[in-house]
């Protein structure tokens, strides 16, 4: 091939097809789509084939863009690899951070890690994302991820952070004085029970435990919601019993707005995790990320 096409022309098809968007992949790459599907055109020229079928409403690689974009995967991985190991020399990390995380442990990150890291990291910027379904972070472009500990692929490196968790069953005092309170979970079948919807649009079963003895619930209700904070604040205006993160109920708790009800059947789980691929360099501003997550998170 006498034209060898530029490393910026490869970079935004491969952006492209990770995205199977021009508009998230020129947002990845800080231009414009218009410049993009130019970079695009010019490549197809240059290689003389078509590598993308663009429609109004999608996009995706031909049989030689996908063959093209599989090739160019490991390529563009050890080039930002080389980069990094460089950069590495700088003395301090710079570039650009993306973690995917659920959206409790983006704010407990940003009451304490992310003010830190960014205070000693003054050449890094963060791309905090949150998401309530699990992502794959390798597919999606993402540095890390962070989730509850059942939830970390097998495949993964973990890093603790935030100490043990659990999920509690609560409701308004006001509504306790109208309902008797729940001694065990099948009560709860007698009750207005908040329930949440999970993003694959499947509805939550309650789970609880005691001395060994599991139950999974699929409680009654006529309220429900796909967000924690909001089912926390549903509780607390008096509208039944919600089944929230101990996290996401711990400011109504504290103003005795809730209550804890089933308290004994409901157990800690292992919290958070910072989780990232282990066959892949870590990227200097993950290992400080790292850094300061063990110490203040």
């Amino acid at each position: 091939m006498n034209n060898r096409p530029g490393l910026g022309d490869l970079t935004a098809f491969a952006a492209i097809v990770a995205h199977r968007s021009f508009r998230k992949a020129a947002d990845e790459l800080g231009l414009s789509p218009s410049t993009l599907s130019h970079m695009i055109r010019t490549l197809e020229q240059t290689m003389g084939v078509r590598l993308l079928n663009r429609t109004t409403r999608s996009v995706a690689p031909t049989e030689a863009g996908a063959r093209l974009a599989e090739r160019l995967a490991p390529v563009i991985r050890d080039f930002d690899r080389a980069l990094e190991e460089v950069d590495a020399y700088r003395g301090r990390p710079s570039g650009t951070l993306r973690i995917n995380a659920s959206e409790i442990a983006a704010r407990m990150l940003i009451q304490s890690v992310v003010p830190t890291f960014l205070a000693r990291n003054p050449d890094m910027s963060l791309d905090l994302v949150t998401e309530d379904r699990l992502v794959d972070i390798v597919a999606e472009g993402f540095d890390a991820g962070i989730r509850l500990g059942e939830a970390v692929p097998q495949d993964m490196i973990a890093v603790r952070f935030g100490g043990e968790a659990r999920f509690v069953a609560v409701a308004a005092p006001a509504y306790l004085a109208a309902h008797a309170a729940p001694r065990v979970p099948d009560d709860l079948k007698d009750h207005a029970c908040i329930r949440f919807r999970l993003r694959s649009g499947k509805l939550f079963r309650w789970e609880f435990e005691k001395h060994g003895q599991e139950i999974s619930i699929d409680v009654p209700g006529a309220l429900v919601l796909n967000h924690l904070d909001l089912m926390a604040e549903a509780a607390a205006g008096g509208l039944g019993i919600a089944y929230v993160s101990e996290h996401a109920a711990a400011p109504h708790l504290e103003r005795g707005t809730l209550v804890c009800v089933l308290e004994d059947w409901c157990p800690f789980i292992p919290g958070l995790f910072l989780y990232y691929p282990g066959h892949r360099h870590v990227p200097a501003g993950l290992r400080a990320f790292i850094d300061v997550l063990k110490e203040v998170g």
